[in-house]
């Protein structure tokens, strides 16, 4: 391993939760009685879900609410990326710490719990930590604050991670799924 500390993020890195967000946002719509494509609502997850309701429904503000509900229904079975595990392992392993830093609630505790990775975070950084969204840097300088983390590789799969990770003072790494963790992070 190269770095000492890595910085994460959950979904689309290593949590395979596209799919299940996909789906809870496009039957949320249908009980709102609106349609989109799978393949639409995908793309505009993968930038946010902000993105995402501004695009398909817009006009109805107690959407989020049922969509996060569905959400964490179906994300009671979590999917981990391949090598998700073992990284985290590594890393851990070689001396080195993983810190966790999600737009996601207090789930993302139950998920990692559920997904046995937990033990494997010095920290985990949650929507209810009370910083900034990604991609403002607040979260990740408190990482490297309360830690002295003198470099780190933020590793995450959307632009917002890379421009937190970079306005931190760190390396920077994007993942797209395609490949092992185990194979990109060395």
């Amino acid at each position: 391993m190269n770095y000492r500390d890595y910085i994460w993020d959950l979904g689309g890195t290593l949590l395979d939760n596209y799919e299940i967000s996909t789906q809870a946002f496009v039957d949320t719509l249908k009980t709102f009685g609106k349609q989109a494509s799978h393949d639409e609502v995908h793309s505009k997850l993968k930038e946010s879900t902000d993105a995402a309701i501004a695009r398909f429904i817009p006009d109805q503000p107690q959407f989020l609410k049922a969509y996060k509900e569905k959400e964490a229904e179906l994300l009671e079975s979590p999917i981990l990326f391949p090598g998700a595990r073992e990284v985290l392992q590594a890393i851990v392993a070689d001396g080195g710490r993983n810190f966790l830093v999600s737009h996601r609630n207090k789930l993302v505790l139950d998920i990692l719990k559920k997904t046995q990775l937990l033990p494997y975070f010095t920290e985990v950084v949650t929507s209810e930590s009370g910083f900034a969204r990604k991609p403002n840097p607040e979260s990740m300088l408190y990482l490297k604050k309360k830690y002295d983390i003198k470099d780190a590789l933020v590793i995450g799969d959307r632009d917002i991670d890379r421009q937190a990770g970079q306005a931190a003072g760190f390396d920077t790494l994007l993942v797209d799924g395609t490949k092992s963790l185990m194979e990109i992070v060395k």
